[in-house]
């Protein structure tokens, strides 16, 4: 894992992408490399940070260079040591062992042919000294980022947007769309950028500058056309072996020349990996979090280290705990800065310290369970939707009569919080709505009227904008299965946008490199032939991966209620952020901006005080926003403020 950069045909290049390579430091600290060579009336030059992880010696620095291609590349290809043989028999001789050198050689021979056969977490820019081309790919599922900035026939590019912003003189303005939706998700979705002319290249899909200024654009695999196609074989009759497919994902995902640990949270989807790990790599090391008793009991928060020393123990892993008791007002800018986009998931906080611990015991790859939830109906919300059209046979009265009781009863007390109630609200406010609304409304912070009267009354356009998006994505498939379209929806829009974003970035943050077997190509393709009543059976979601998983695990852990890669968000929001969040509702940025209205905030923090509704997650991400658009509008030319 790495960083990379580049400048082609932009001004005072060279200086520009040595900046660019510098700011992704922390993700490579192991080396850096620069690349520079003549474009047209031009220059392209290319940057690297490395973090060493397979083949460490000099044979798998970069930028690599070899018989007039050029690449500087970020990942991890999982069918290396396939492609390898395969370019073998056709007379490729390698001069180091890295997956580098093997993407180099697949696209000497195949060009963007080869991008369908690549089977890992990778984005990469190639340069053709012979035609001047410069190429950039991202790979199928949005594991890694790349961010673009084009203007005037030229580019500049970075593994993160940070790098981006700092080399163009604070002239990138703020997209106030994306703000919205922020708001909305909690996260950006891949779709926007949160600076207007800056783009995320898409998954699966890869850009071509040329040297005359042109500009190409292709797509090697979509994510909506593999379900389809994996719908498709599974009526035929053939249906992949789950079970088989993840433990062959989980054998490739350990290659690496350095120590390979795991998360171990004690739940079904990072339990199943460690077992799975343990097998072909006896005696690995995983990392699991507890946290402090009180903040635990007051976010009513199960105890997931039992379950986890229970998994460490059956398979002779060696289990490090670590207890969360973080100063948040210090963590809170520092993640701000290293998340890019205003991305309010607490667990990005869990990701870092994580990572951080593990680094420090020298460790630089951790597995982890992220995935499985989309791809399998994990969640809360895929159950909860599935339940709520049964709610709806039920007499219009009796549910007025229900919703009614339950928006009495409080969510927390000032001793403790009450899961069961806030469960309870939150499906009731969606459980009569449409399908794709009702699925909006399950996992996003606010409806539609909400969200309108929390923003400036100019972004009402916004606001209309990012919901008909969202509606578009979730139906853009010719799935008849209401689960497997979740689990697309999810897939194309909730884990690139808010998961994978914050793995990679939290991580790296750390210097280590975070690989994700759930999330794999062939994975996906075994996850789409399952038909969505095998995913929810009864009561139970992912209950697919939960017979695949009972043949390793106990049943104790196997079909234990789901726990939360979360964090204690009421206890710090009661408590260490009380006074933070009193100064940003009355005096932040956003207040003054424009952004958003303070009276909506006010009824936030009252209603949440009271204890009859839970909006510390929203109030949260209220912090999180306030902290980037701060950063985001330091400059003096860097956003053009709403008028008030």
């Amino acid at each position: 894992m790495c960083g990379i950069a580049g400048a082609y045909r932009w001004p005072d290049g060279q200086a520009v992408n040595r900046r660019l390579t510098d700011v992704l430091a922390h993700r490579g600290p192991d080396g850096t490399g620069t690349y520079a060579h003549p474009v047209g009336d031009g220059e392209v030059h290319l940057g690297h940070r490395r973090l060493a992880v397979v083949d460490l010696s000099e044979t798998g620095a970069q930028p690599m260079v070899s018989g007039g291609l050029v690449i500087t590349y970020n990942g991890e290809l999982f069918n290396a040591p396939d492609l390898r043989a395969e370019l073998g028999s056709h007379g490729v001789r390698f001069r180091g062992t890295s997956d580098t050198e093997v993407v180099l050689e697949a696209w000497r021979r195949w060009g963007t042919d080869c991008l369908p056969r690549l089977r890992g977490m990778f984005a990469f820019a190639v340069f053709d000294e012979r035609s001047g081309e410069l190429t950039l790919v991202r790979d199928q599922l949005g594991i890694k980022p790349l961010f673009l900035l084009r203007r005037d026939g030229g580019l500049v590019f970075a593994s993160e947007l940070k790098a981006l912003a700092a080399v163009t003189g604070g002239s990138l303005e703020v997209d106030h769309g994306a703000m919205v939706a922020s708001l909305l998700y909690y996260w950006v979705p891949d779709s926007r950028c949160a600076f207007r002319e800056a783009e995320k290249l898409p998954p699966g899909s890869w850009l071509r500058m040329r040297p005359d200024g042109r500009v190409e654009r292709g797509r090697y695999w979509n994510l909506r056309d593999v379900a389809a196609e994996a719908r498709d074989l599974a009526r035929s009759g053939t249906v992949p072996d789950v079970a088989a497919v993840i433990e062959e994902s989980t054998r490739r995902h350990l290659l690496a020349d350095v120590p390979v640990a795991t998360f171990l949270s004690g739940g079904l989807d990072s339990s199943y990996l460690t077992a799975l790990a343990a097998r072909h790599q006896p005696g690995i090391s995983a990392y699991t979090i507890g946290f402090r008793a009180e903040d635990a009991k007051f976010e009513a928060m199960p105890d997931d280290l039992r379950y986890a020393r229970q998994v460490a123990k059956q398979f002779g892993v060696d289990l490090h705990e670590i207890e969360i008791a973080p100063n948040v007002l210090e963590l809170l800018p520092k993640m701000t800065y290293h998340l890019d986009e205003p991305i309010g998931d607490p667990a990005a906080i869990n990701t870092f310290l994580i990572c951080s611990a593990a680094r420090e015991a020298g460790v630089k790859v951790l597995l982890s369970g992220m995935g499985a939830d989309e791809l399998f109906a994990g969640y809360r919300k895929h159950l909860a939707n599935v339940l709520a059209l049964r709610y709806q046979r039920v007499p219009g009265p009796l549910r007025r009569g229900m919703s009614a009781a339950v928006d009495r009863l409080p969510v927390a007390t000032s001793r403790r919080g009450f899961r069961s109630v806030r469960f309870a609200k939150r499906f009731l406010s969606f459980a009569d709505l449409p399908e794709e609304t009702a699925f909006r409304r399950s996992y996003t912070m606010y409806d539609q009227d909400e969200l309108l009267d929390l923003v400036h009354p100019d972004l009402a356009a916004s606001v209309e904008d990012v919901i008909a998006e969202h509606a578009d994505v979730y139906e853009d498939n010719d799935l008849d299965d209401f689960v497997n379209r979740m689990c697309l929806g999810d897939a194309r829009m909730f884990l690139p946008g808010l998961n994978l974003a914050y793995t990679d970035r939290s991580s790296m943050a750390a210097s280590t490199e975070v690989r994700v077997p759930y999330v794999d190509v062939e994975v996906v393709k075994a996850a789409f032939a399952v038909p969505g009543d095998r995913k929810i059976v009864g009561r139970q979601g992912k209950a697919v991966l939960k017979e695949a998983a009972t043949s390793v695990l106990p049943r104790e852990i196997v079909y234990r209620p789901k726990g939360l890669f979360s964090a204690p968000l009421r206890a710090w929001m009661s408590r260490d952020l009380a006074p933070l969040v009193r100064e940003v509702v009355h005096d932040g940025v956003l207040v003054s901006s424009g952004l958003l209205r303070r009276e909506a905030l006010e009824r936030l923090v009252a209603e949440d005080a009271a204890g009859q509704r839970d909006f510390s997650k929203h109030l949260w991400h209220v912090l999180t926003l306030e902290y980037w658009y701060r950063g985001a509008t330091s400059g003096s030319s860097q956003t053009s403020p709403l008028t008030v």
